[in-house]
């Protein structure tokens, strides 16, 4: 159990973030969404996959962008590219998963 600890903070940390409570927030409305639309078992696994993606990513981008800002305070064009690259990753998860979504609700629509 020890060893879970850190992820358990980490998560109430995670939390705190603005981002990342969008992210959950968004993650809540696509399960309402999924039940609304009766989603089968294997539609369910994607959206679960896609759900983890997004706000892993969106957590590993937070944290990135904070040891930036650690590291050097003042703008710094290295610093940028890193935080845009970060940014594109959660962006790529939010697209991918924005992809699977249409998806299921379009075959649900047929």
């Amino acid at each position: 159990m020890k060893k879970f600890l850190p992820a358990f903070h980490g998560l109430k940390l995670a939390i705190k973030d603005k981002g990342i409570r969008i992210q959950f927030i968004l993650a809540v409305m696509a399960i309402i969404g999924g039940f609304i639309i009766r989603l089968d078992r294997y539609e369910w696994l994607a959206f679960t996959i896609c759900i983890a993606m997004v706000i892993s990513s969106e957590i590993f981008n937070s944290a990135i962008e904070k040891l930036c800002n650690r590291v050097n305070e003042a703008e710094d064009e290295r610093i940028k590219v890193i935080k845009d690259l970060s940014c594109t990753a959660v962006f790529m998860a939010c697209a991918g998963s924005l992809i699977v979504c249409v998806i299921c609700v379009l075959r649900r629509l047929q």
